[in-house]
């Protein structure tokens, strides 16, 4: 069951249906999934029983759903690579060249796609150096910690030391692309087209939605599950090797 004290999180990691509730009623469950409902509620001024009661709607509706949680962290890390990188890699260049060709033919009677252009360039690099990190660095770790602790392998010290470090690291960078991202939704008052845009105009704020809406999930799996993972493995392990 369902209550307003379970982190909003931890909710959406048993089930990624839930997210559309959440979504709906402007609460964050990527980078504010800490949050129990009742803190995030009582933020937004919402009735978190009326969030409670959507939400087991949702449960009982989906009872099939993917469970993210149950993945091994290694399989997990491939999904997000395979899917949101790839994702977020895909999409730059499209919404780039259609942003391009709107702030062009509107750009004088909607100021405001001037400010769009500029934090979805803060955003791309964000996100691009980000996954690069993620690619490179940690998730090579967290796949190899995965592989020690379910074969008793030992692994050598990291650079980085804790995994904790380099996580703090990613979710800080979470925030900040999330920031850049609310901005974006503000700008186009929640992609909104006005009354007088064309076809690409209407194309490009359907795109900039569904980007927000992959980047919440791709920060939902790591924030709340996959780092969860990788901390609870090294800490597994250290145990492990200090009795040995």
């Amino acid at each position: 069951m369902i209550q307003k004290e379970n982190r909003i999180g931890e909710v959406v990691a048993q089930n990624f249906h839930t997210a559309k509730v959440f979504e709906s009623l402007g609460l964050d469950f990527c980078c504010g999934g800490k949050k129990s409902i009742a803190e995030a509620c009582k933020e937004r001024g919402i009735d978190p029983e009326f969030v409670v009661s959507e939400v087991s709607k949702v449960e009982t509706s989906n009872g099939a759903a993917a469970h993210f949680e149950k993945w091994e962290a290694d399989f997990l890390a491939d999904y997000i690579v395979n899917n949101h990188h790839s994702y977020v890699n895909n999409s730059i260049s499209t919404i780039e060249h259609h942003l391009a060709k709107v702030i062009d033919a509107h750009g004088l009677k909607h100021p405001e796609l001037a400010k769009i252009d500029e934090n979805f360039f803060l955003l791309k690099e964000e996100l691009l150096n980000h996954m690069a990190k993620e690619e490179k660095m940690l998730f090579p770790y967290i796949k190899k910690l995965n592989i020690a602790y379910k074969n008793t392998l030992e692994m050598s010290a990291a650079p980085f030391g804790s995994v904790l470090n380099p996580i703090k690291v990613m979710e800080d960078e979470h925030t900040e692309a999330g920031r850049l991202m609310g901005e974006i939704n503000k700008l186009t008052n929640t992609y909104s087209p006005p009354a007088d845009a064309c076809g690409t105009f209407k194309v490009l704020y359907a795109e900039l939605k569904e980007f927000e809406q992959d980047l919440h999930m791709h920060i939902h799996l790591e924030n709340n599950i996959l780092f969860p993972k990788a901390a609870e493995l090294e800490k597994k392990m250290n145990k492990i090797y200090s009795t040995l």
